[in-house]
């Protein structure tokens, strides 16, 4: 098993259409999706995110990092929310990313999650972090 987490990339036209879409009735959409997700036990972490307006970019290109608030010029530079799926290949994520509630215009980003096991085990940063996540219970 890998994880796997899509992002959701959204444009104005998918936006649009969200904001249309009765908030109840997206809730339920989507619901049923996760529950989908849940009772095949793929689901690892699920969030969507809130207006882009109230965000911010911290930019550290510079010498002095450079804040900049919300909302932005590119739309389609945005993800809205993700998933992280615990699946056994890349195309059984797709496979699920397909299944995902349609919105017109709205783009799926798979990307893989590297486990900690991947990295060298005898490095300092990595044991301090295998003993946090055993203490937390993410191992």
């Amino acid at each position: 098993m890998a994880k796997y987490m899509l992002i959701m990339r959204g444009t104005d036209e998918s936006l649009a259409k969200m904001v249309e879409t009765p908030f109840e009735e997206m809730l339920a959409t989507m619901g049923r999706y996760n529950d989908e997700l849940i009772r095949a036990g793929v689901l690892v972490a699920a969030e969507g995110l809130d207006d882009a307006a109230q965000g911010v970019v911290v930019d550290l290109g510079g010498e002095t990092p450079v804040v900049t608030d919300g909302p932005y010029g590119e739309t389609k530079e945005l993800f809205g929310g993700f998933y992280i799926l615990d699946v056994a290949s890349k195309d059984e994520a797709v496979e699920w990313a397909k299944r995902l509630p349609p919105f017109p215009g709205t783009k799926i980003e798979i990307r893989r999650v590297p486990g900690i096991d991947e990295f060298p085990q005898d490095n300092e940063w990595i044991v301090r972090e295998r003993a946090w996540r055993e203490r937390t219970g993410q191992l």
